[in-house]
């Protein structure tokens, strides 16, 4: 709900009133400067909600560094968040730091700064279970619940999270719309502590490297607290002196009681002795604790002692080896290892191969080609034995220490190119399941001719709503795919992996991970030696800073784009391209220049025989004539694209022109006719499955309805408009939102 004063201001109106007086501006000028009627910024000074794009513009032009943003984006009403991951089932001892760090939390912190701890200690020592145990403590005491974030700090790929990527995922999780989140690290993190101002939420950042990496994601609010882990002590951010504590082993007895757990009390019981000299060889550290405790607990037969006196072997064995203060977990490791079946441990070696955040069953079979129903068996041996950890949805994780002990166990066990041909088995799995969901997503659109896998891997069949979740989940493996086909050679996969992930990109509009993969992927094909590939890379790429508002990158890419087109003579692409341009003329309200490259456009698309292009240039060149108030013309136009469509029977294509006929009309004030538009493209959409188009069409619509006096319709329309926006995050929900909100005051 909009937060309105008793005399009808807002918070967003009352700041906007003060930055206007210290610079010395009227509502007027400011009118000039960001393009909007004086009537309307009337509206906003007497209480009516922002929209995001008159906010961000505001926010520029009078350099609120992100308060005005942060503001509008509070408008719709706090986001109540709730990302912390479950506390560990099996969490035994820290009595003490578990007391100490929550009644910490429990407190706000001083002025201008929030309530933080810092954990730090060994790998293995437990830092994540502490840190999330504490979290959950608290919860009650941050009412706008809770961002999590692993910064991978000491990921095996020495690939950590970027901070620009994790204030981006932070930022649209508080509610601010993805289309006006700055470009920039620096302009990004004060929008975050702006948006933070006023909030008590908790920030877990676990697994940092350092400093660096942790300062631009501190809120400047003592309402907030923050919770960090790392595996050094973290100096740099403002905290009390009691608010640091160092994790290392368990007490003796706290070991004793976690192996308790897990073998029986019969046992420990029968063998203290054994027990206790278990818990030394452990280090007394609870990762490699909980994996001991499982081995001794799949040998019942075998007495502890026994089991013991297997790992003083072990340990003895890898003593000489060691060149670290992890001899203990490594001891471990090693014997839970050398208990696995071969089929398992090789499963086990050659997943450590895989850096992504997660795994999936698929990925796994593909690493170690094994059939699906296979791989899965042998993951569910690893995770009995927790050498990895179950996520649910057919979907695995694995310690850092893990990861890197069996990435060594690979490089010791597997032959280079065993090594090199299982990544180049995972990297095809990503391949060809990227492009099966994304066909599912947009069946009309054209990608890069992909052949036939060398390789026997398992490709899903997915629907629209699998092929959504599939791509969710995955997409952040996918550009870790991307980047390991360049480091072993697959550099025709590397630039395709993105180019196959277009479709999702630009419907959940996920931008770091789209500008990400596909900046990789123009490496890719320029090692490739493969200027088609890198020309429709950088077409992806100019699209994704076009509507990231880069338009100076856009037009760039773009234009170095159709320069390659140009060279080799690829005449549907330098098509696609052009329309780009257009589009990008269109941002720049330039809709004569949209309207010429539109125009070269059709005529390739029709030079070349591609009546699909052909009729999405007429589309565009129609929407381009209407934006120059051509009216008739631009019916003409549209209706010819209509026709094309109808008689190609493109059902897409006849969607795409409905909804811009029913806008043409909507502007000659025939609103009867503009409806009959709007609602044909709807069953249109509906029929293919097209959410984003059926929320796009719900939005025109509704608009029209209101136009036409008929309020409640035209409500219905963008209550459903908004609801599939929300479902597939695009930022125009909260548009939606705020006209609804005006709408019913």
């Amino acid at each position: 709900m909009h937060d309105r004063r008793d005399d009808g201001t807002s918070p967003f109106a009352e700041e906007l009133e003060r930055l206007l007086r210290k610079r010395g501006l009227s509502w007027r000028r400011l009118s000039d400067l960001i393009g909007y009627t004086p009537s309307w910024l009337s509206k906003i000074k007497h209480g009516a909600p922002p929209s995001a794009e008159l906010a961000r513009k505001c926010d520029q032009v009078l350099e609120a560094d992100g308060q005005l943003i942060a503001l509008a984006a509070s408008t719709s009403g706090p986001v109540r968040l709730a990302q912390l991951p479950a506390a560990a089932a099996t969490f035994v001892g820290r009595d003490a730091e578990l007391t100490e760090l929550t009644e910490i939390l429990a407190f706000a912190g001083d002025p201008g700064s929030p309530q933080t701890i810092a954990i730090d200690g060994p790998p293995g020592a437990g830092k994540t279970a502490l840190a999330l145990r504490v979290a959950h403590a608290v919860v009650e005491h941050y009412s706008d619940g809770q961002l999590y974030v692993d910064l991978r700090g000491y990921s095996p790929d020495a690939q950590p999270r970027i901070v620009d990527e994790v204030l981006e995922e932070f930022l649209t999780a508080l509610g601010v719309q993805i289309d006006v989140i700055p470009a920039g690290l620096d302009a990004r993190a004060k929008l975050y502590r702006s948006v933070l101002a006023d909030r008590r939420v908790l920030v877990v950042l676990d697994n940092a490297a350092d400093s660096q990496q942790l300062q631009p994601l501190m809120p400047a609010s003592s309402g907030c607290g923050v919770v960090v882990t790392s595996r050094k002590r973290i100096t740099g951010i403002e905290m009390r002196g009691d608010s640091r504590i160092t994790l290392g082993p368990m007490a003796e007895e706290e070991s004793i009681t976690l192996l308790r757990k897990v073998i029986g009390a019969d046992r420990t019981a029968a063998e203290p002795d054994a027990v206790r000299g278990l818990a030394e060889r452990c280090g007394h550290l609870p990762l490699a604790l909980r994996i001991a405790a499982e081995r001794v607990a799949t040998h019942p037969h075998h007495s502890v002692s026994l089991l013991v006196e297997e790992l003083d072997t072990e340990e003895q064995r890898l003593d000489g080896l060691s060149t670290d203060d992890s001899l203990a977990v490594k001891t471990v490791f090693s014997w839970s290892y050398r208990d696995l079946s071969a089929d398992a441990a090789r499963m086990f070696r050659l997943i450590g191969l895989h850096s992504g955040s997660h795994l999936s069953t698929g990925a796994a079979a593909a690493l170690a080609d094994q059939p699906l129903a296979r791989a899965r068996r042998l993951l569910d041996r690893l995770t009995a034995v927790h050498l990895l950890e179950g996520m649910g949805n057919d979907r695995y994780r694995m310690h850092d220490l893990l990861r890197v002990y069996a990435a060594e166990q690979a490089a010791e066990e597997e032959p280079d190119a065993e090594r090199t041909l299982a990544l180049r088995r995972m990297v095809d799995w990503y391949l060809h399941n990227v492009y099966a969901a994304n066909h599912a997503l947009a069946p009309q659109r054209h990608d890069p001719v992909l052949d036939k896998s060398e390789f026997a891997i398992d490709v899903a069949d997915f629907d629209y709503d699998s092929a959504l979740e599939w791509c969710e989940i995955e997409m952040s493996n996918i550009v870790m795919a991307t980047r390991t086909a360049n480091a072993v050679g697959e550099h025709v996969p590397c630039w395709k992996l993105p180019a196959g992930s277009f479709n999702y990109l630009h419907l959940r509009k996920r931008w770091s991970l789209w500008v990400a993969s596909h900046e990789v992927g123009v490496e890719g094909a320029r090692l490739a030696k493969d200027p088609y590939g890198e020309s429709w890379v950088l077409n992806n790429l100019a699209h994704a800073y076009r509507e990231l508002r880069r338009l100076d990158e856009a037009i760039a890419a773009y234009e170095k784009s159709l320069a390659i087109r140009t060279e080799i003579g690829d005449q549907v692409g330098l098509a696609w391209t052009l329309t780009g341009l257009g589009n990008a003329g269109f941002d720049q309200a330039r809709f004569d220049v949209a309207a010429e490259h539109f125009e070269r456009a059709l005529a390739m698309f029709r030079g070349v025989g591609d009546r699909h292009g052909e009729g999405i240039a007429l589309a565009n060149l129609g929407d381009a004539i209407r934006s120059q108030r051509q009216f008739d013309r631009a019916v003409t136009v549209l209706e010819q694209a209509l026709d094309l469509f109808q008689d190609i029977e493109d059902r897409y294509g006849e969607g795409y022109t409905l909804v811009k006929l029913g806008d043409t009309y909507s502007e000659l004030k025939r609103p009867a006719e503009a409806l009959n538009f709007f609602q044909r493209a709807l069953a249109i959409r509906r029929e293919l499955g097209d959410r984003w188009g059926e929320g796009e069409t719900l939005h025109k619509q509704g608009l029209a309805l209101y136009d036409s006096g008929q309020p409640e319709q035209a409500s219905e329309c963008l209550r459903g408009a908004v609801a599939i926006f929300d479902e597939l995050g695009d930022p125009r929900a909260a548009d939606l939102k705020e006209i609804l909100a005006a709408a019913h005051k």
